[in-house]
């Protein structure tokens, strides 16, 4: 089990964030999850710390959101997702740590600089097969590496202006057998060894607890607030992982 007081300082928060957004409070801000928690350790150790602990939260979420989801549109995004996870199996195995530290502070980057720079949609959107194809893909590709599948997904889902518990409802369904499916590549891995598994469960209680209070400020407090203060660190976090891979990948 991890003991570093530095990496519990990183990781508390990262599973309420998470939680939070799976209780329908500030959906991409989950993406911060990751990236913080590899300020402490490696992030592929981070995402395997992780997925058990997302299973619970998927569980909670579930039941929060439970008969409220878009079946047309968990029929067009899961085969792409299942592509995706299989592109991540096999390219995230050829990466570097740095080079994973690049990734996803790229990832976080660009993910915030579209959420300051994109313009709203003038009229909401239909479903897609394509662009809920390509979207799933990304969703899966990037929820294997680092459980960042929520802003792809987001991309989609948004702009057809879904009512809030059936767009939530529709996301925990999609990431439940995402997250489910993701076990069968970490296992083949040797993710789950007895480290990950015991710091694992020494974290699963914050969990619960961060899915039912994001469904409570769901409903009580501005989500745009969170949203500036969550992306302007993902932001600065993404930038350290960025300057961290690539003196790293210099370096050698």
């Amino acid at each position: 089990m991890i003991i570093d007081p530095f990496f519990y300082l990183c990781a508390v928060p990262a599973i309420l964030i998470f939680g939070m957004a799976k209780g329908g409070f500030g959906g991409g801000i989950a993406v911060v999850s990751v990236p913080l928690m590899s300020l402490a350790i490696s992030p592929v150790q981070a995402a395997a710390i992780l997925l058990p602990i997302l299973l619970v939260m998927d569980a909670v979420a579930l039941w929060s959101f439970r008969g409220k989801w878009d079946k047309p549109n968990i029929k067009i995004l899961l085969p792409g997702a299942v592509i995706g996870i299989v592109l991540g199996s096999i390219g995230f195995r050829y990466l570097s740590e740095d080079m994973i530290r690049i990734l996803i502070g790229l990832i976080a980057v660009v993910f915030c600089l579209n959420y300051w720079l994109k313009k709203p949609a003038v009229a909401a959107q239909g479903p897609s097969v394509i662009r809920g194809g390509f979207w799933g893909a990304v969703a899966g590709f990037t929820s294997f590496g680092i459980h960042a599948g929520g802003p792809p997904v987001n991309m989609y889902l948004l702009p057809q202006r879904l009512e809030k518990s059936l767009l939530m409802g529709t996301m925990a369904i999609f990431f439940a057998v995402v997250n489910v499916i993701k076990l069968i590549p970490y296992s083949l891995q040797g993710s789950f060894d007895h480290t990950n598994l015991l710091t694992a469960a020494v974290l699963m209680p914050v969990a619960p607890i961060g899915v039912r209070l994001g469904f409570y400020l769901l409903h009580k407090v501005s989500e745009q607030s969170i949203y500036r203060i969550c992306y302007f660190f993902l932001f600065v976090v993404g930038l350290k992982l960025l300057f961290d891979g690539g003196a790293g990948v210099f370096a050698h």
